[in-house]
């Protein structure tokens, strides 16, 4: 298995009331396969998939990726593995605004590239092609402000994928798009999933998604309907 939460709860205090966003929920993901987590807002689904990604500690119970308990990491070491093997996909893209999309696609393989040995000059090669693998050879040396929001997706696509991780997160990855570029981007994730081998997991209140997905959950009130 690529991905096991076992028994994981979140609780947050709103005042005197404790809400629980995620109620118990245990899953497993299986190496290259796509599963589409759905539900309404509120449901418990970007929270569960922060715990699965190592970016919200779970108030109790346990995330694995692969064998490795992420929880019982140091901060620094979850950090690095949060880099390298995990890629994230969100609604609202997270590009740097000052930088082009070829110079976004580049920071996570920067920011690594101690650990990988890995020159900056063969970097931006990989950038360039994962680019041009999502349709943006010819916007590159452009920045976000002079991108539509479904070419900024591509780009975070592109980004996300760029230390080779073992798995990608989507959260809502179609939010802030039309039909169309909905349609465009869910095609491309599953594309790309298939030609990387990469487990994929989909946050989304979108049921077509389930049509391109292995295996489909639906969460309630932070629990697996």
């Amino acid at each position: 298995m690529m991905l096991i939460a076992r028994d994981v709860y979140k609780t947050y205090k709103i005042g005197a009331k404790e809400v629980r966003a995620v109620d118990g929920i245990s899953l497993e993901i299986r190496r290259g396969e796509s599963l589409a987590i759905i539900g309404p807002s509120g449901s418990g689904k970007s929270t569960l998939l922060h715990m699965l990604g190592a970016l919200d500690r779970p108030t109790s119970g346990k995330v694995f990726l692969e064998s490795t308990d992420l929880y019982r990491m140091s901060d620094s070491s979850r950090a690095k593995a949060r880099n390298l093997r995990i890629g994230f996909v969100f609604q609202s893209y997270h590009l740097l605004p000052e930088f082009t999309a070829l110079e976004n696609v580049m920071l996570p393989a920067l920011i690594g590239r101690s650990s990988l040995v890995v020159s900056r000059s063969s970097i931006k090669e990989k950038a360039k092609k994962l680019l041009e693998s999502v349709g943006l050879g010819g916007r590159m040396n452009h920045r976000p402000g002079e991108l539509s929001g479904g070419e900024s997706q591509r780009v975070a696509i592109a980004r996300a994928l760029i230390n080779e991780p073992q798995v990608l997160l989507c959260d809502e990855p179609s939010g802030n798009l039309d039909s169309k570029n909905s349609d465009a981007i869910y095609r491309l994730l599953f594309d790309l999933k298939a030609r990387n081998s990469i487990s994929l997991v989909i946050v989304t209140h979108d049921e077509r998604v389930s049509l391109g997905s292995d295996r489909i959950i639906r969460l309630k009130d932070g629990l697996i309907a």
